[in-house]
């Protein structure tokens, strides 16, 4: 249920762009200084290759998410009558009483010694 909720939201294209910086933020350091390889990473003017496809598929997203919610509004609204029906027959339940079964058992283990004087 939360994998669905998270999908849903579009928390999986933060997850996957925080992998992408991650990796373009470990090899900008391999050439250049902090302050420099954090300014390359996230400038947005030089992205990975991972960077343009998630762009892309987020964008390709939102379009058919468009075109979604307008075929929803296609449908009509109908109404309906809801009724309550008392059931013909039933039988009553009992819960199970564990609790007196526990006191016609004897103790598994002796009590310790300390306890007894």
């Amino acid at each position: 249920m939360i994998v669905a909720v998270l999908a849903a939201t579009g928390t999986h294209w933060l997850a996957l762009q925080s992998v992408a910086w991650t990796t373009m933020l470990a090899g900008n350091l391999q050439t250049a200084s902090w302050h420099r390889a954090v300014q390359r990473t996230f400038d947005g003017k030089h992205p990975c290759c991972l960077c343009r496809e998630i762009a892309k598929d987020q964008q390709s997203e939102k379009k058919s998410d468009v075109q979604a919610d307008l075929k929803r509004l296609d449908y009509s609204y109908s109404s309906f009558e809801f009724v309550f029906c008392a059931p013909s027959s039933f039988y009553e339940v009992r819960a199970a009483n564990d609790a007196a079964i526990s006191f016609i058992q004897p103790p598994s283990l002796p009590p310790p010694k300390e306890l007894l004087g």
